[in-house]
């Protein structure tokens, strides 16, 4: 493609198309697509990631996807059902004995706590009705913060459970999200539940996220933290491993179930 005759303006616009319809192009792909330098390669692609339009991963960009609406918990427990359930095996392979955990809501974190019924003398704090059920009978302590109920999620969130979660403290934080982005953070779709996941990381002294593949490098409608404000992500094998290494390149542990 002969680029020397147009802008820099348009030859964005022609490369934001050519990612879009490629999912994900590299450095080189772009110097031999367009005609420019690696340099001017990389420029348009921080511009384009800086406006939000791109994905920057090592050695290229992927586009960026936004997310489909959020079905009810109870219609999401065949979704990637398999991968959750390693991912939460992985996740509770992370707990040491005699840990106090919080988890919260969502069917990965649930698959977690599957898996932690086995480990005794755990003390485990939830807002989430089935997390407390799956954990009734097991040899730890449980805890579940009260407050409004959200019927989709079976989930308990709002004023008053904030202002329990004030009042604890956690050695590792296990929650879900809605969506991963390198630019974006963790974001999620229900607003009124944001500053209940908020003050649900401030709890804890380690934050661990369990989310499958199908949550990374998109982006939903509002932002909960920064992906800097997590210490682990544990996904599955499908995950690109380029948005992988691009996450360990802001210093966060990543397990692969």
């Amino acid at each position: 493609m002969q680029t020397d005759l147009i802008s820099s303006t348009e030859r964005q616009i022609q490369l934001l198309q050519f990612v879009v319809r490629n999912q994900r192009i590299s450095v080189a792909e772009i110097v031999e697509q367009f005609a420019v330098s690696e340099a001017t390669a990389r420029r348009d692609l921080e511009t384009l990631a800086n406006q939000g339009k791109v994905q920057r991963v090592h050695g290229g960009a992927i586009a960026l996807q936004s997310t489909p609406p959020e079905l009810p918990l109870l219609e999401r427990g065949n979704e990637q059902e398999n991968e959750k359930r390693r991912i939460g095996q992985a996740a509770a392979a992370l707990v040491n004995a005699g840990e106090t955990l919080f988890l919260g809501s969502g069917t990965t974190v649930l698959e977690v706590a599957r898996a932690l019924r086995e480990i005794k003398g755990l003390t485990v704090i939830t807002n989430s009705l089935p997390v407390l059920n799956t954990l009734v009978g097991c040899e730890c302590t449980v805890v579940c913060l009260g407050g409004m109920l959200r019927p989709s999620e079976l989930s308990f969130i709002g004023h008053i459970t904030e202002q329990a979660l004030a009042e604890v403290r956690a050695d590792k934080v296990f929650i879900g999200t809605r969506a991963i982005s390198l630019e974006d953070g963790l974001t999620n779709e229900y607003m009124p539940e944001t500053l209940t996941d908020r003050a649900i990381l401030r709890a804890g002294r380690e934050v661990i996220v369990v989310a499958d593949h199908s949550k990374l490098g998109r982006t939903a409608t509002v932002l909960l933290a920064p992906i800097e404000r997590v210490q682990t992500i544990v996904t599955d094998q499908a995950a690109q491993p380029d948005f992988l290494q691009a996450i360990r390149e802001r210093g966060i542990q990543i397990v692969v179930a």
